[in-house]
């Protein structure tokens, strides 16, 4: 259970800066103050952490489409950012997918 959260900690740290350098502060907040919802151990919660793992996910692809588009137009290589970008969509996918899991299930009733 202890990956889970670090993985989703992590996750949510890249997200983070993510925001940062884009100069969203209000949801550089959120994303910092999202990982505080493992004290309150309720299934809410626990389904809080995941729908904002698939949000971030979601944002990551976007991410990806718009960075892949804007330096094919510039005539730049795109390829090793897609490849970094996918890498961190996957990992914020699998950590919300694990919140699912049967152990964080039983913790967060």
């Amino acid at each position: 259970m202890v990956f889970r959260i670090v993985l989703f900690i992590l996750a949510t740290a890249l997200t983070a800066a993510h925001f940062f350098r884009a100069g969203s502060y209000g949801l550089l907040a959120l994303s910092l103050a999202t990982p505080l919802l493992f004290l309150h151990k309720t299934r809410w919660s626990l389904i809080l952490l995941q729908l904002a793992a698939y949000g971030a996910s979601a944002n990551w692809l976007i991410t990806i489409l718009l960075l892949v588009q804007m330096r094919q137009q510039l005539g730049r290589p795109w390829t090793t950012a897609a490849i970094i970008l996918g890498t961190v969509t996957l990992l914020t996918f699998v950590a919300g997918w694990l919140m699912n899991s049967r152990c964080m299930r039983a913790r967060y009733q």
